[in-house]
């Protein structure tokens, strides 16, 4: 099922029609942004700029731009056909057999996650053009909008490792690219990558990074998945893609990295420096402000004989970055299930920019149920960031944005059903009254029972009966409407 690397992804993408290759020559500085915000505002294809100005390389972008990019990007027909996977897993780790009959029909089952694992290999084509003098001169490096404090690398995966454990991290932080050899590194607080910067720093050690640029998209995307830090997103890819994902030993630091990967950047952050990064146009639609970061420090540049630059371009909604925060939610909608069964449904709309607003549907069962779910979830890795919480009974449909809201501005008394608490925040909140640190607030849009002091009879919906849907569906053509 995995693509054999980008070029591959590509192709297929061309092959649907969902692909459109720019000949024209184009400015990786606010041009190539205005064209791709015009695409994905009209939920338009994928696109390939073949000439950039000021570089060899071409560029690939919007290529996660739709669901159903999305899923031919993990090569699958619906991305709920993963969670279905996950479930699977899920009852997996959770039912023990004890006779030995059982246990033998699920060796097949344990068999295959333990091949999903990464498998290191001698030669990979990330390393067929070893760069002798590093230069990210060399690369398209966008910058996207024109107050952004200059050009910044938008999709990549970054490696790191964990002193204590060895375990490794792949994460997508933004680079701002200073000159020819350094970058900022975008290490919000909460960052895994960020806690192994703050180990090694209290060790009185660098810490050694590996970017990787491209390779199969499972790869890419699972470094935006928010996995517990205990799970490799390397095997996470291996599950996606049902293969394992081959590495490579890094030639500058003690780090592997995606063998089919289109670029890798080796380096390290320091220890004791850091620089002004920012300002940078995001997923809010807003500016988020400048800040003190590490710095990256380039040892090595390496790539294939014929790279694609894969980017993003983040701004105001619609955009690529929507799509992957949609298939997030719903492969890891399992996971919250399994802890908070009573979930029937969730969905992250994209006006509320991933970490601002959650739709979630429960199947109610005891007074001041949506209560308890909206704590749970802010206690939940980083749904601790979700601004605004709205509870609605299980037969709504969250993915009906009109539904939801139909349902709040009328099941809501503003005094009994508003929880407003406050927590943790998005680094990008801009509203928060301190960096980090806010309100949030919990709306019980569900049906209010006696027990919950709604004393009142509760009306019913209105819905026409089946019986008449199915007589006027007959008949609609007699009708002579259409």
């Amino acid at each position: 099922m995995a693509y054999r690397d980008l070029g591959d992804f590509i192709k297929t993408l061309e092959a649907a029609g969902e692909l459109k290759r720019i000949k024209a020559e184009v400015d990786p500085e606010l041009e190539i942004t205005a064209i791709v915000d015009k695409v994905s505002k009209a939920y338009g294809p994928a696109l390939l700029f073949e000439k950039v100005k000021g570089s060899d390389y071409p560029i690939l972008i919007n290529a996660f731009g739709s669901e159903k990019r999305m899923a031919m990007s993990l090569k699958y027909e619906n991305i709920n056909n993963i969670a279905d996977e996950i479930i699977e897993l899920l009852d997996l780790a959770g039912h023990v057999p004890q006779d030995a009959f059982s246990k033998l029909k699920l060796l097949p089952k344990l068999a295959r996650m333990t091949s999903f694992a990464p498998r290191l290999v001698k030669k990979g084509v990330c390393q067929e053009v070893i760069c002798q003098e590093p230069d990210l001169s060399q690369l398209p490096v966008l910058k996207c909008w024109p107050e952004d404090a200059g050009r910044f690398i938008t999709l990549p995966q970054v490696y790191t490792k964990d002193p204590d454990t060895g375990k490794r991290n792949a994460g997508m932080y933004r680079l701002q690219v200073y000159d020819r050899r350094t970058t900022g590194m975008h290490w919000h607080l909460h960052h895994d990558g960020a806690q192994i910067y703050r180990k090694n720093c209290a060790a009185g050690r660098d810490t050694p990074v590996a970017v990787a640029l491209g390779g199969d998209p499972a790869v890419t995307y699972a470094a935006t998945a928010p996995l517990p830090a205990e799970i490799d997103e390397l095997l996470f890819a291996g599950f996606l893609r049902k293969k394992p994902v081959e590495v490579v030993k890094c030639l500058t630091v003690d780090l592997e990295v995606p063998a089919d990967a289109e670029f890798i950047i080796e380096g390290y952050v320091s220890k004791d420096e850091r620089r002004k990064e920012g300002p940078f146009g995001d997923h809010t639609g807003y500016y988020s402000l400048a800040g003190d970061y590490p710095v990256f420090h380039v040892t090595a540049l390496t790539h294939g004989k014929n790279p694609v630059y894969p980017a993003t371009v983040v701004g105001k909604p619609p955009q690529e970055d929507c799509y992957l925060a949609l298939a997030t939610a719903k492969i890891f909608l399992p996971l919250l299930r399994f802890q908070l069964p009573e979930i029937a449904d969730m969905h992250l709309p994209m006006e509320g920019v991933f970490h601002n607003c959650v739709f979630v549907s429960i199947k109610k069962s005891f007074p001041g149920h949506a209560r308890k779910l909206m704590n749970s979830l802010w206690g939940m890795g980083q749904m601790m960031f979700s601004k605004f919480i709205f509870v609605v009974d299980a037969e709504v449909n969250v993915h009906d944005t009109a539904e939801v809201m139909w349902k709040v501005y009328n099941n809501v008394d503003p005094r009994r059903d508003t929880m407003i608490t406050e927590g943790p925040l998005d680094v990008l909140d801009h509203s928060a009254p301190l960096p980090l640190l806010g309100s949030k607030m919990g709306i019980d849009a569900t049906k209010k029972w006696p027990e919950e002091g709604h004393g009142r009879e509760w009306p019913n919906d209105i819905i026409m009966t089946d019986e008449i849907l199915r007589l006027i569906e007959k008949r609609w053509r007699e009708y002579g409407i259409e």
